[in-house]
This record gives C-alpha cells, sequence and structure tokens, in this order.
C-alpha cells in the first residue's frame, strides 16, 4: 500500500486511515453493479446477492451472530441506537465521542477513573435503559472492560451499546460475545468513508423506520461502499507489531520528559496520546506539520475546537494540561522507521522549546 504522500509521515489513522487495494478494487466492482439492491428484476436481484453475501462477510468478521444493518458510518450507527431503541434512560460513559452528545439522546453521564476507565461504582446508578460505551476511546486509545461492564449493565436488566469504531474486526471476540448494539465505522478500517454498521443482536428492541436495512434504515443501500468495507475486513491488522511500535514510542516519551495518557490502563496498541509540557497542542501539529509528520489534537471532530478536551477533562486534568496533549496512530504500513522519526521530531521540538524558555 502506498502512503499518502511519498515524502511525508501520515501518524493519524485513528481519524482516517488509506484504503487497502481489496477495499478499493471491492469498490470499484460494485460500481459495475449499477442495479438497485431492492429492485426485484434480474439485475437489482443480482446486486442484492452482493449485497447480502457483503452483511455475511461484515458479520463473520467481527464474529457476529445477530443481525448487521448498514449505515453512513458509526455516528449513524450511534444515533439511531441512542434514539430508537426501546428503554427509559440511556446513560453514556464522560468520555465518549462527540456523536454521542450530538445525537440528541442526552444520556445521563457515568463518570470515569483518572486512567479513563468506566467505575463500577459509577455503573451503579444504572437501572433499565441503554448503556453506551467505546471499546477503546478514540482520544486516548484507553480501553473499557467490556465484560465487565456488560456483567453489570445487563445484571440492571440494561441493555449494552459498543462504540467499536477503533476496533480491529480481530480484536472482537469480547464484543461479540457482550455486547447487544455495536457501533462500527469502514474507513477506520481500511475501508471507503461514508459507510458503517449497526451490529443488534435482537432487532426486537430496536424500532424499525421503514425502508431498507430490515426496514431499520431508509435509502438505497451504498453498495460499492459496503463491498468495499467487507473486503477491507479481509486483510487482518498488524496488532503485534502495533503494541511493539507503541511501547517503544511510550517508552521514549517518558524518557524525554512527556507524559504518556492513560498509561496504567489497557490501551488501544495503535493509539496513543502525549503531553509536551509546557507547548501547547496547536503549536506542536504546525511544528509537526513542518517536519512532515500529521498527527491530531483528540479526535478528528473535535481538533479543529479551541475548547479543552472533554475526555482529559473527565479523566481529572486540569485546562492547561489539556491543551498540551498530541494524540498519534498508527496504520497497516506504520513501521519502526516512522516512529523513530516522531520519536527524534518531538524531542527536537520540546528541546527548542527548553531552549527558548530559558
Amino acid at each position: 500500500m502506498e502512503r499518502f504522500v511519498s515524502d511525508r509521515l501520515y501518524l493519524d489513522h485513528a481519524a482516517t486511515t488509506p484504503m487497502t487495494a481489496g477495499a478499493r478494487a471491492a469498490v470499484l466492482a460494485g460500481m459495475a453493479i449499477w442495479a438497485n439492491p431492492s429492485s426485484p428484476h434480474g439485475e437489482g436481484r443480482a446486486a442484492r446477492k452482493a449485497l447480502e453475501e457483503a452483511r455475511a462477510q461484515v458479520a463473520a468478521a467481527y464474529g457476529w451472530t445477530g443481525e448487521v444493518l448498514f449505515t453512513s458510518g458509526a455516528s449513524e450507527s450511534l444515533g439511531i441506537a441512542l434514539n430508537r431503541v426501546h428503554a427509559p434512560a440511556r446513560y453514556a460513559s464522560a468520555v465518549e465521542h462527540d456523536a454521542v452528545w450530538r445525537s440528541g439522546a442526552d444520556p445521563r453521564v457515568l463518570p470515569v477513573d483518572e486512567q479513563g476507565v468506566v467505575t463500577r461504582e459509577g455503573l451503579d446508578v444504572v437501572s433499565g435503559g441503554l448503556v453506551c460505551v467505546q471499546w477503546c476511546n478514540s482520544e486516548t486509545g484507553v480501553r473499557q472492560p467490556i465484560a465487565g461492564i456488560a456483567e453489570a449493565v445487563h445484571a440492571a436488566g440494561a441493555l449494552l451499546l459498543v462504540d467499536a469504531a477503533q476496533m480491529p474486526a480481530g480484536e472482537g471476540a469480547e464484543v461479540a460475545a457482550h455486547a447487544d448494539l455495536v457501533a462500527l465505522s469502514a474507513h477506520k478500517r481500511g475501508g471507503p468513508p461514508g459507510v458503517g454498521a449497526l451490529l443488534v443482536r435482537d432487532l426486537a428492541v430496536l424500532a424499525p423506520s421503514g425502508g431498507q436495512e430490515r426496514g431499520y434504515r431508509a435509502g438505497t443501500e451504498n453498495l460499492p461502499g459496503v463491498l468495499g468495507y467487507a473486503a477491507a475486513l479481509e486483510e487482518a491488522e498488524p496488532v503485534e507489531r502495533w503494541v511493539r511500535l507503541r511501547e517503544r514510542l511510550d517508552d521514549a516519551i517518558r524518557r524525554s520528559g512527556g507524559d504518556v495518557v492513560g498509561e496504567d490502563a489497557a490501551r488501544h496498541p495503535a493509539i496513543g496520546s502525549y503531553r509536551m509540557p509546557g507547548v501547547a497542542a496547536n503549536a506542536q501539529l504546525i511544528r509537526f506539520d513542518l517536519s512532515g509528520i500529521a498527527v491530531s489534537a483528540g479526535s478528528a471532530c473535535a481538533s479543529g475546537s479551541l475548547k479543552p478536551s472533554h475526555v482529559l477533562r473527565a479523566m481529572g486534568w486540569d485546562e492547561a494540561r489539556t491543551r498540551e496533549v498530541v494524540r498519534v496512530s498508527f496504520g497497516r504500513t506504520t513501521d519502526e522507521r516512522d516512529v523513530e522519526r516522531f520519536i527524534a521530531a518531538w524531542r527536537g521540538i520540546a528541546r527548542e522549546t527548553r531552549t527558548f524558555a530559558a
């Protein structure tokens, strides 16, 4: 897979990652199957067959035995679940993605500890309803203990919705075993943008809307995008390599006087957030970009905001420190040379800032 721009280093894969070669080929093949999958004629039936085969592929990739509803992405999937599940109340952890807070569902906030993990004490307030948690926080990479959360949620008579947009398909066994609904995104996994899925264990919990997707999402199906998503999931992500790379990066940041966000929690192997004391995140982003390195401050949906990260604030960080954190995230092509290049740039920026301050 070629790099985005040959002389630059892209380390913002949690925002979006390049489409795999297989996904691109599948999208092109889908464009040749131009008929509407809902049409009853032969062309429509051929398109429907391709759509249903892709649906089965996506389910198999995540180990899911329930229903798969294709959507435009994880944000829409979250909105459908939060607003249309038959439940008397809504709850969400304090570190959820902005899409949850923009959904209009107005969930009750569940606290997290200083590592960003949902507390069992916080779950004591749940009584029926729907609880939304991320498999992994998109800003910090901190993972939630899904099995333990599901046990408490189900004991309280509630349903568990997991935002798994950042979850590699090969890491989905725990979610498949314990979640009631799962929001997914294609472009985080090497598929095309504008496609995602809502996994539903039992459609009876969800109010239908009419139209396509079993009657739970109206609109002509995005067949090329769906085929691209299914194809992307066929290419395993290099999780073991990511583990080594992020451990190397964590160690270098610590040795260079930086802070590793959520370092005592279980974390996504490809996502790390790091604080450079005394240097604003915006200034860091500019300096990294001038060095040919693309990183971000927080999630892509919030990185342009002047507001301090609600995720870090929920973890107990003061506002000044939240403004000094950048996120680094790996993709399929990221290797040791890339990490060493970022480390050198990070140390250079930190050293120059300290020299100027002195």
